[in-house]
């Protein structure tokens, strides 16, 4: 999914993730974050597994579609916890103020304030943002008239130690893709590390945390096996 504008050139790669699974963010890079403060991406991750999106605040078509597709997903997530937003904007021209807007605008779109404590939209320089989108294989171009960028729409899902867990592609997030993403995401687990089964999807009524029943294909097929002969 593309922002409007012209076709990419052959020889341009194409605008998409990379994935890059098991890829470890730059933790030690410097952002700015919704308050102006200068921050590291690890302080910003704070160990919590934690949803990345790249894109930019000003960007009302697809960034804007990518931001509302989220937080409807995360409304129907049933008050999950224990996981943080992070928003950085590849426009190294935006500011703390365009960052600290968009949070305001998404907080009061997903209607439960005392969850967001988490959530974190940022923006940074050139150096900053480049090290980040090179690490998780985000491409981008920017087209300068009129002004807009050529980028992937998605999600990248990251651990606690800032490893890239799995990707969302696309638009019209499911709860529950966005759900086994964070709890691969908290298990150190990636879309690499198969064969697993993710099975069912909810919160822990004593610490509001996403969990998932994660099972072995090898043993969901020596069950089902079991099951077959049993009959």
């Amino acid at each position: 999914m593309l922002l409007p504008g012209p076709p990419a050139r052959a020889g341009d790669g194409g605008f998409a993730y990379d994935q890059r699974l098991g890829n470890q963010v730059p933790l030690a890079v410097q952002v700015r974050d919704e308050l102006g403060h200068t921050i590291s991406l690890g302080q910003v991750l704070g160990h919590r597994p934690a949803i990345l999106v790249l894109g930019a605040f000003h960007c009302s078509n697809l960034c804007g579609r990518v931001r509302g597709d989220l937080m409807d997903a995360l409304m129907r997530l049933n008050g999950c916890r224990g996981y943080g937003l992070i928003f950085l904007s590849v426009d190294a021209s935006e500011t703390p103020a365009d960052a600290r807007a968009a949070l305001q605008s998404d907080i009061a779109r997903f209607g439960r304030p005392q969850e967001t404590a988490d959530w974190h939209y940022l923006t940074g320089s050139e150096p900053a943002i480049a090290a980040v989108a090179v690490a998780v294989g985000f491409r981008w171009r920017l087209v300068s008239s009129p002004k807009r960028f050529l980028h992937p729409a998605g999600l990248v899902f990251l651990t606690r130690d800032g490893g890239v867990s799995s990707y969302l592609s696309g638009l019209n997030y499911e709860p529950d893709d966005i759900g086994a993403g964070i709890v691969r995401a908290a298990n150190d687990l990636s879309a690499r590390i198969l064969p697993i089964l993710l099975v069912g999807f909810g919160a822990d009524r004593r610490t509001g945390r996403c969990v998932i029943r994660i099972l072995p294909i090898v043993s969901l097929k020596q069950r089902l096996g079991g099951a077959v002969h049993s009959g």
